[in-house]
């Protein structure tokens, strides 16, 4: 089974990364709120080999999730060949997508405080499956707008799903690392949908394509169902005391808004590069359908091993934000490079690539500057209410940046992206100041 080969794979990844980091201990800030969890992350060390497996089911799961972010616009080309639609047009079904999967994803974080992560993900994998079946079988807009919706009902809950997974189930000193496999898992989703979808279509038509990915989700459903004892979560308990408001407290901390900002903004640019990357260096420079799609790939490559990088540096640097802040702000002056004209198509190819790089060493920075501000026994509805933002970007951006190219500014989409990523270190600034004070 695929699945296998990928847990093994991410499993032997995390046992190197983590034999070499520094010991090291912490935990989540005090909260209360009312609710307590039966367990937090361990500080003393279990086994490599549990904490291994844990991070790499949950790494298969966060894959999953991201592939879906691709399902539609990878196929944008096709869809405006055989369903007459605009970059406007497109965009917004994207918007559908993240609009659905950021209002989902703040409700689902206090579902799984309140019932567990187990059940969650489940019930996303297997509306993943739905919505490329649903793909495979569009007609027009209206059964492209279905497969957004349940895509992003899909996606909605992972973040709160895969943070609580990993905050209850690894120990605290390899968390760092966790947080490194989290994020390089997810851009290996990103880089495979592109080899998957586009490959398969090429040969057996994209309706097949997206067949073979039900297939490939109901194979990673499986799996997951099969070591499901590894992904066992303690619900939050209330308290005599409790009441309903407190569990909404947490959203008066103004750190919660500041990282809120931080990944509305950031995702923005990645918003860019996922959707209209192709279309662009199409565009700007000539190059072959596939040759753009080899970019996107190389792009989300080149994050992930940003983010294995990365995973080096959250582990020895406890300022986490000003660590963050330096990667995106080179990201900004990269993706600026892009827009400039300065570069022909292999330059701008490969510095665009070279981007995901510098973006990517800030990931498991940014998810620890996020643990930090995250009170105890709050983890579920803080990572979805600050993870949302994630969906909030993902779903402006294909609005905004769709504007400019329909206006033929395809040049301008590049600095624009730049200055909302600059917008961006801003905000980690914002985090970085609360939490040190």
């Amino acid at each position: 089974m695929p699945g296998v080969v990928v847990v093994r794979i991410v499993r032997h990844a995390c046992q190197y990364a983590c034999a070499h980091m520094p010991r090291q201990r912490g935990r989540e800030p005090v909260y209360d709120g009312g609710m307590t969890t039966a367990t937090i992350a361990p500080d003393t060390l279990v086994p490599l080999r549990q904490d291994a497996t844990i991070i790499g089911l949950v790494g298969l799961a966060h894959a999953s999730s991201h592939f879906a972010h691709l399902l539609l616009p990878l196929l944008f080309p096709v869809f405006m060949r055989e369903f007459g639609l605009s970059y406007s047009e497109l965009g917004f079904l994207m918007s559908v997508f993240f609009i659905v999967s950021g209002i989902g994803q703040a409700g689902a974080g206090f579902v799984v405080d309140r019932f567990g992560a187990r059940r969650v993900l489940f019930a996303a994998e297997g509306l993943f499956i739905a919505a490329c079946l649903a793909a495979s079988l569009a007609q027009g807009y209206a059964g492209l707008l279905l497969v957004a919706v349940l895509a992003g009902l899909g996606n909605a809950p992972f973040h709160p799903v895969d943070f609580t997974i990993l905050n209850q189930r690894v120990s605290a000193p390899r968390l760092g690392h966790a947080f490194s496999a989290h994020g390089l898992t997810g851009n290996l989703g990103w880089a495979a949908a592109p080899v998957f979808l586009i490959g398969l279509g090429s040969v057996a038509g994209w309706r097949s394509a997206y067949v073979a990915a039900a297939m490939m989700y109901a194979a990673i459903l499986v799996l997951l169902v099969l070591q499901r004892d590894k992904l066992r979560t303690e619900v939050v308990l209330r308290q005599p005391q409790h009441h309903t408001g407190s569990d909404l407290a947490f959203l008066k901390l103004p750190v919660v808004w500041w990282c809120f900002a931080f990944f509305m903004f950031s995702t923005m640019t990645l918003a860019l590069v996922q959707n209209y990357a192709v279309s662009i260096l199409q565009v700007l420079h000539g190059v072959s359908l596939e040759a753009a799609t080899l970019t996107l790939t190389a792009y989300m490559l080149c994050a992930a091993a940003g983010i294995f990088v990365g995973g080096f540096v959250a582990a020895r640097r406890p300022d986490s934000d000003r660590v963050v802040a330096l990667c995106m702000g080179g990201g900004a002056v990269l993706m600026a490079l892009c827009g400039s004209g300065w570069l022909d198509a292999g330059g701008t190819m490969t510095v665009l690539a070279v981007t995901g790089f510098a973006i990517g060493i800030g990931g498991p920075s940014r998810d620890m500057m996020v643990k930090k501000a995250t009170p105890k026994g709050a983890t579920g509805r803080v990572y979805g209410t600050v993870y949302s933002g994630f969906d909030v970007g993902f779903a402006v951006a294909p609005l905004m940046f769709g504007a400019l190219m329909d206006r033929g500014q395809y040049s301008r989409t590049f600095f624009v992206a730049a200055l909302v990523l600059l917008l961006s270190v801003v905000a980690a600034a914002g985090v970085g100041r609360r939490v040190r004070h």
